[in-house]
């Protein structure tokens, strides 16, 4: 096949996904118990001051909602949030309190009925928290192309987005789209469906499964290798839990293949790809309203509150050189180097490559 006619071919199968994937969110799914299989269910603990929001959301809106996880952030308060393919609204309408009146949220979706029903919520919600104006606005677009939609270069200071990613065709120009838009030590922070291995083609090509966010899930490794190729080669992992394919349709379909629903953050800041070790030692302020006792960064790194903890080079890093930087001591510098960060005496590979294969082994 030629380059042009591959290019037609490609183009061609995104857009009767991208109409499968619409046609299902408008027309197919009603409420989020049409849901087949866990995969778009939110079982992981949501946070207290989240759960406290939730009961101003409004009952259609919760459920419209077909999200995975919780992926809400600390620190939010008068940042710019984007929410890729906000659906009916709910992390939007979360964040718009969580930002405050003076924070932007965007929400960006390609379902005309989801934006229906979240711009229709809109006074609802700002009525509720208390606001002069809404602070939340909703865009028709594709997460491919965000500049469309007239989001600019840097110009977002966190990106959050729940079981959407998968959905995609082409999740390199996903995550080309985040990077461009997020600010220096900006931070992209979201669950979503991953798997064990590589998905047939075939089955990436049932529309129903792709629709259920299982043929769309990007392998772990190849997730790792996409990252790489865009200049981070680290992510933190903060939660993953096995998602249980209850349909015995899909059992016979697609049962072979392992599926996690994990939340994950990436920060848009020059990172080293090992955990170096250069004797730095943070210690955590406690002056986050949200978190005052201790503050979790992944699932390997929970800092309590005024207790020194070595770290890593890029665990330093990511907490001097982003928004958290205003919440933590870090004592020493990258001039001295004692070699690879260890995480414990019985592990022979860095704290940040451990994260990444614990969904293998899990």
């Amino acid at each position: 096949m030629d380059l042009i006619c591959k290019k037609f071919y490609i183009t061609e199968q995104t857009n009767v996904v991208q109409q499968t994937v619409n046609d299902i969110y408008s027309k197919v799914l009603k409420i989020n118990e049409d849901l087949k299989t866990s995969a778009c269910c939110t079982k992981e603990t949501i946070p207290e001051n989240v759960r406290e929001i939730l009961k101003d959301i409004h009952p259609e809106v919760l459920s419209k909602y077909y999200g995975c996880g919780s992926p809400v952030p600390l620190a939010l308060k008068g940042k710019t949030v984007l929410d890729l393919g906000s659906g009916s609204g709910r992390d939007c309408f979360i964040l718009s309190k969580l930002v405050g009146p003076n924070g932007k949220v965007i929400g960006v979706d390609m379902t005309d009925e989801q934006l229906e029903v979240a711009n229709s919520y809109i006074s609802y919600h700002m009525d509720r928290f208390g606001y002069d104006k809404p602070n939340v606005i909703f865009k028709k677009g594709y997460i491919e192309d965000l500049q469309s939609t007239g989001i600019e270069d840097e110009s977002i200071d966190i990106v959050i987005s729940n079981c959407v990613l998968n959905l995609s065709t082409d999740k390199g120009k996903v995550f080309s789209e985040i990077f461009r838009v997020l600010k220096p030590g900006g931070e992209l922070y979201f669950s979503d469906v991953f798997s064990g291995s590589r998905i047939p083609e075939s089955l990436v090509k049932d529309p129903i499964l792709f629709g259920e966010c299982l043929s769309g899930a990007m392998y772990v490794e190849d997730f790792r290798r996409l990252l790489t190729s865009l200049g981070y080669p680290e992510y933190r992992t903060l939660s993953s839990r096995k998602i249980d394919l209850k349909n015995s349709g899909f059992k016979q379909k697609i049962g072979m293949i392992d599926f996690h629903s994990i939340t994950i953050r990436i920060f848009k800041i020059p990172l080293e790809d090992r955990c170096e070790n250069y004797g730095q030692i943070a210690i955590y302020k406690g002056n986050l309203d949200e978190s005052p006792d201790s503050f979790v960064l992944d699932d390997n790194h929970v800092f309590k509150t005024n207790e020194p903890v070595p770290v890593c080079g890029n665990t330093s890093a990511i907490l001097q050189k982003t928004r958290y930087a205003e919440y933590f001591n870090v004592v020493g510098d990258p001039s001295v180097h004692y070699g690879l960060f260890k995480c414990s005496s019985e592990s022979k590979r860095d704290c940040c490559s451990l994260m990444k294969y614990k969904y293998i082994i899990n």
